[in-house]
């Protein structure tokens, strides 16, 4: 039965081929439909040392070899050219992995140096422009810090962490809101009939009872904007820093060495029940007040520890694919949370994570991505409920699956 299916698909993609239609429909049909046939890996190249293997001589046409003349017996033996050298797709990748992923350590140091001199210049800002809130040590990382970037040292979040009072403070799924959002939580201000409205310096952002990132964030997106005198502060540490003017907060740092982007992220540490950061992130709608579960750091210790358990490469193949998808103008839609949940998927299965099959993990998340992008429905690892491309219209979704099914066929044209 499977063999009349599969003979029945091929009809069809070949009466398809041979039939005019329009070019966009028939590439958002025809990832799909292929995609159901079994993708089989390209052949490998045989290595040099295999070319260069004697090979059998073919049987004689004639009975009798002919007499050699005095010609070919005075011309002198040609030296032969070596083979052109043949790489595997996994040497492919190893290659671009050094060229394209590898940052030096020399940026990774300077990066970090400016992001902690930028922190410790901005707390000393928020101190004296805002004494009466508790803000705490406003800390520097992201994937930076954790062997999580690839290509640049180009991107640093630093957190600015809220002091808020143990007791006068409850936390409320986005679900039971009435923004009905899993990605977001609802910070509440509690005991109001023993510390009444007023007694917490967290009171004055409170919006229908619950603590406002939206309110928050225009504060600071005031302050960094219009009050911090970045001039002095890039002269003093060499560089050049400008405020964005995007909705997120954003500082536009330019060293003689790199350019950096600092995204400055209020945060709400440890608030939850598995100790997940709350982040002010400007969202819209009913969400606007609420604030974003923020499961980076919970997702990059997931992938360290099961790296540390069986010295994997699972954080080397997401870092290829971040770089993989930058790079391309269709898959550039997916984002490090898109893969890192792929990555991790595959990362859960007990199965060889050793260097040497690197290239046939890069084939089977490409894969994983392609079903999931057949269902539109790629769920968040630790908040299932959550579906990462429910952000995507129907178009984008036809032209990443077409990207992807084409790099299956041919992966190395990613590279």
């Amino acid at each position: 039965m499977s063999d009349l299916c599969h003979s029945s698909l091929c009809l069809q993609l070949i009466d398809r081929a041979t039939s005019p239609r329009d070019e966009d429909d028939a590439k958002g049909d025809s990832w799909k439909e292929l995609s159901l046939l079994k993708v089989t890996p390209p052949r490998q190249p045989q290595s040099p040392a295999a070319l260069s293997q004697p090979v059998s001589p073919l049987s004689p046409l004639s009975s009798a070899p002919e007499e050699p003349t005095d010609t070919d017996a005075q011309t002198p033996p040609q030296l032969s050219s070596p083979p052109p050298l043949c790489l595997t797709f996994q040497e492919k990748l190893l290659a671009f992995e050094r060229d394209r992923v590898v940052i030096p350590a020399a940026h990774v140091a300077l990066a970090k140096q400016l992001a902690g001199d930028i922190a410790l210049e901005l707390q000393a800002y928020l101190r004296n422009k805002f004494p009466e809130l508790p803000f705490g040590a406003l800390m520097p990382g992201g994937p930076l810090y954790d062997g999580l970037q690839a290509g640049a040292a180009e991107h640093v979040r630093l957190l600015v962490p809220l002091v808020l009072e143990p007791g006068l403070w409850s936390l409320v799924p986005g679900v039971d809101t009435v923004a009905r959002d899993p990605r977001c939580w609802a910070v509440r201000r509690t005991q109001l009939e023993f510390c009444p409205r007023g007694s917490s310096p967290w009171d004055r952002f409170l919006v229908g009872g619950y603590l406002s990132s939206r309110v928050l964030l225009e504060l600071l997106r005031k302050a960094l904007t219009a009050s911090v005198n970045w001039p002095a502060i890039g002269s003093l540490l060499g560089c050049l820093i400008r405020p964005s003017v995007a909705s997120e907060l954003l500082l536009e740092v330019q060293h003689e060495h790199m350019e950096l982007t600092v995204s400055v992220l209020v945060a709400v540490p440890g608030a939850s029940a598995d100790d997940h950061l709350l982040l002010a992130w400007p969202l819209e709608g009913l969400a606007g007040n609420l604030w974003l579960q923020d499961l980076y750091p919970v997702e990059a210790a997931r992938l360290r520890a099961l790296d540390e358990r069986d010295a994997g490469t699972r954080r080397r193949l997401l870092l290829l694919l971040c770089v993989v998808c930058h790079s391309h103008p269709a898959l550039e839609r997916l984002g490090r949370g898109h893969l890192t949940q792929v990555v991790l998927r595959l990362g859960e299965e007990e199965v060889n994570w050793a260097e040497e099959v690197l290239g046939e993990r890069f084939l089977q998340a490409l894969e994983l991505l392609v079903g999931s992008l057949e269902q539109a429905n790629l769920p968040c690892h630790f908040n299932p409920s959550v579906n990462l491309l429910g952000g995507l219209w129907e178009e984008e979704i036809d032209d990443i699956g077409y990207a992807l099914y084409s790099g299956l066929k041919a992966p190395e044209g990613l590279l």
